[in-house]
């Protein structure tokens, strides 16, 4: 009988749903989990790395310890290939590292995959897994377009027995995989390899559950889930509908399916009317129809109405589909799908083909990641040598030595030194935040008062919600709080790979006057703010300088553009409410000014 998978803890744990719920909610839903009978909980992954690094508010290793101190379920990871849970590929002394710290933490599973399905990058992890005693559980990722990509899979397929491989998994992100072709492709990998075949697939209005029925027919022994309110948010399979329907088909995974509605139910007290994560039908529609991952068409969306270019959202996905192909058809699967995504945007927005190339897709053009599906187009090879030749960026991946000196007085253990080698600086902040908060002596008191005070809050947005009241405001023991309601909702954006690209563009800006006259200067998208223009440079703005209509504030990166934040009227800088290279969010407050009477010649 087939065995099921729940990703709900590592889906709650990266964006866009990260910080929703409260550590100690997602614990209790790992609990709960627990005792539902899943054959694994996938707890962590590349998103969840790089959205609790960013978030600064726990170490990710720390997230699975303390789950593996609540469950007695094997606990599985997701990891890129060479990529681990990075965007860019990293050493063989990191891989075992990172493999050998995830296993003493209570990591049990490894889904390992390639994002270009080049199976000698599977190599080194492969060992790794096996030496530290885990499950290497490799993937093939589907990702349609070409012709005879089936078979490249399944040649693929033998190739993975031989490195230890104990079980192969379909994974497909972008809800592509039909039935008889999800059919096909487990009978024939099942042949080619001997080896069982699970199964990670994504899909909005059903696909994804036909086909992962379709598969367990086929002879699939291992199907991925998600309890009902990610599943229909996130465009995954629901546990509970796939439980149901495989009991009535013959095939009962042996699934407590009422632990699922109890994890459910804890999980819509947090998320349950909040606007997030929902996918707007207009761009489940264009991400079905062009065969992309469903939040890549979202981000793209979000940056194509920031640059006041909503109208290009087809030719970006037209274009995505060119630059793939050649770029010698890539996967779509993280972080090559971004990589493709924000070379196609780069394009339209230039109108120009080719005057610029982020990183990320010279490395891709030049062989850095792997080996692509088919040749690079040699037109675009080409281009790419004359704009970036190989010798500049012929840099050895970092290793945890390079790294070690740096890290003196800050890494305190292998993990966290694993830590700095991949994430660098925002690791180091991460670190830095986590001593800090360990060396108050009050640090237990502080953390029983937040919880009663992010109680009495979750109460305040309920009163809002449920009354129709536009405001409330209430200040006790020197903490005051405002909650308010908002006009719209906010849309979410997973965070873009943080690369600089070498052209700017402008944003329409969010001004808000306030009653004392005193202007907001609020994001205008979801991205990285700088104060500078580059690394040691001036900043543009400082607090007390006079800024004129026009004057350049700050600069937001997103999807590797520098988008400039301008100043739409005269004023003085009162106060800077971010940290230079802090991610921020659409509509958050980055700069007060306040009026000068004369405006300032110029």
């Amino acid at each position: 009988m087939p065995k099921l998978v729940d990703t709900t803890i590592r889906l709650l744990s990266q964006e866009p749903l990260a910080g929703k719920l409260p550590t100690a909610e997602v614990l209790r839903v790992a609990e709960i989990l627990d005792g539902a009978g899943f054959a694994c909980l996938e707890v962590s992954g590349g998103g969840v790395f790089d959205a609790t690094v960013r978030r600064r508010v726990e170490s990710p290793w720390e997230r699975i310890r303390a789950i593996k101190s609540r469950v007695s379920t094997p606990l599985g990871i997701a990891l890129r290939g060479r990529f681990l849970v990075g965007s860019r590929p990293v050493s063989d002394d990191i891989v075992s590292r990172f493999v050998s710290c995830a296993a003493e933490n209570g990591i049990d599973v490894f889904r390992l995959h390639d994002p270009l399905n080049d199976v000698s990058n599977l190599r080194e992890a492969g060992a790794a897994i096996t030496s530290a005693g885990g499950a290497f559980h490799a993937g093939l990722v589907y990702s349609p377009g070409r012709t005879a990509e089936t078979d490249a899979l399944i040649e693929g397929a033998r190739k993975l027995p031989e490195l230890g491989a104990t079980r192969i998994l379909v994974n497909d992100p972008t809800g592509a995989l039909v039935p008889h072709r999800a059919q096909e492709l487990v009978t024939r990998i099942r042949e080619a390899s001997g080896l069982p075949v699970g199964f990670y697939v994504q899909g909005s209005a059903g696909i994804g559950l036909a086909s992962a029925l379709a598969a367990v027919d086929a002879g699939a022994d291992l199907i991925a889930t998600a309890v009902y309110p990610l599943a229909l948010m996130l465009h995954r399979v629901s546990g509970e509908s796939v439980a149901e329907s495989l009991q009535g088909l013959g095939h009962d995974p042996g699934l407590a399916i009422d632990k699922l509605w109890e994890a459910a139910d804890v999980i819509d007290e947090f998320i349950g009317d909040e606007p997030v994560g929902h996918v707007a039908p207009r761009i489940a529609v264009r991400a079905a129809e062009y065969d992309l991952p469903a939040g890549l068409v979202a981000a793209l969306d979000v940056h194509l109405r920031a640059h006041a270019a909503a109208d290009r959202l087809l030719d970006v996905l037209e274009e995505v589909g060119r630059v793939r192909a050649e770029a010698g058809w890539p996967p779509l699967a993280a972080p090559i799908g971004q990589i493709l995504a924000s070379q196609a945007l780069l394009h339209v927005l230039e109108a120009r083909r080719y005057g610029s190339v982020i990183d990320e897709f010279r490395e891709l053009v030049q062989g850095g990641y792997g080996v692509t599906p088919e040749p690079i187009d040699p037109t675009v090879e080409r281009a790419v040598e004359l704009l970036a030749p190989r010798a500049q960026l012929s840099e050895d991946p970092v290793t945890t030595e390079d790294v070690r000196e740096q890290a003196e007085g800050l890494a305190a253990s292998e993990e966290e030194l694993v830590l700095i080698a991949m994430f660098g600086s925002d690791a180091e902040q991460l670190l830095r935040v986590i001593r800090a908060r360990h060396s108050r002596d009050s640090v237990l008191v502080a953390e029983d008062a937040d919880a009663e005070r992010g109680e009495r809050i979750r109460e305040l947005v309920k009163i809002v919600q449920e009354s129709g009241v536009g405001e409330i405001e209430i200040e006790d023991d020197g903490m005051r709080v405002s909650v308010r309601r908002a006009d719209e909702p906010v849309t979410s954006a997973a965070l873009p790979i943080a690369t600089a690209a070498d052209t700017e563009h402008d944003v329409s800006e969010e001004f808000t006057p306030a009653s004392d006259g005193v202007t907001r200067v609020e994001s205008p998208m979801v991205g990285v703010f700088y104060r500078a223009p580059n690394p040691g440079a001036p900043a543009f703005v400082d607090v007390g300088d006079t800024v004129v209509p026009g004057q350049v504030l700050c600069v937001l990166e997103a999807m590797k553009l520098f988008n400039e934040l301008k100043a739409e009227s005269a004023g003085v800088v009162r106060s800077i409410h971010v940290e230079n290279a802090q991610p921020v969010e659409y509509g958050e407050l980055l700069f007060e000014l306040e009026p000068v009477l004369t405006p300032p010649a110029v």
